[in-house]
């Protein structure tokens, strides 16, 4: 049986939605081997990703998200895309401690959080036309071994 699967979600930047997406993406996180510790740190991706569109996407109101996630033998895979008012500077964005929101709650660290979560991850960005973020992860390779096997 192909352990290939995929969801597409499309709802408003409402904060209460961003625990949807960690849901969603836990859940299909989960038919993988991945330990409980990597399924955490894929919904703190995702929650990192989605809240990104609720704080920054639409400063002046609600507007749609998009998020596709799939599993499979490649592993887990996510695109978060919203048509908001995008980023100016990717790099500079990408930089800890780097918000433009005026918040002290907010500190910055978000794609920083997705970057140290994640095996991967892709950020495209244009002023007026939106943001997508792609983040990749493959379980950890775990090997268990007797007391009488010599590590190889």
């Amino acid at each position: 049986m192909s352990r290939d699967n995929w969801v597409y979600l499309k709802f408003p930047s409402r904060p209460q939605n961003v625990a949807v997406a960690r849901v969603a993406a836990a859940t299909l996180a989960s038919q993988l081997d991945f330990s409980l510790a990597e399924i955490e740190e894929i919904k703190v991706a995702v929650s990192e990703a989605v809240s990104n569109c609720v704080i920054h996407a639409y400063p002046h109101g609600e507007g749609p998200v998009e998020m596709e996630i799939r599993v499979g033998d490649e592993g887990f895979y996510v695109a978060v895309t919203d048509q908001g008012q995008g980023i100016a500077d990717v790099a500079q964005a990408r930089e800890p401690t780097f918000t433009t929101s005026r918040d002290p709650d907010h500190l910055g660290l978000g794609f920083t959080f997705m970057e140290n979560f994640m095996d991967a991850m892709e950020v495209e960005s244009a002023p007026g036309k939106g943001t997508q973020v792609r983040l990749w992860k493959k379980p950890a390779q775990v090997i268990f071994r007797t007391s009488s096997e010599e590590p190889t």
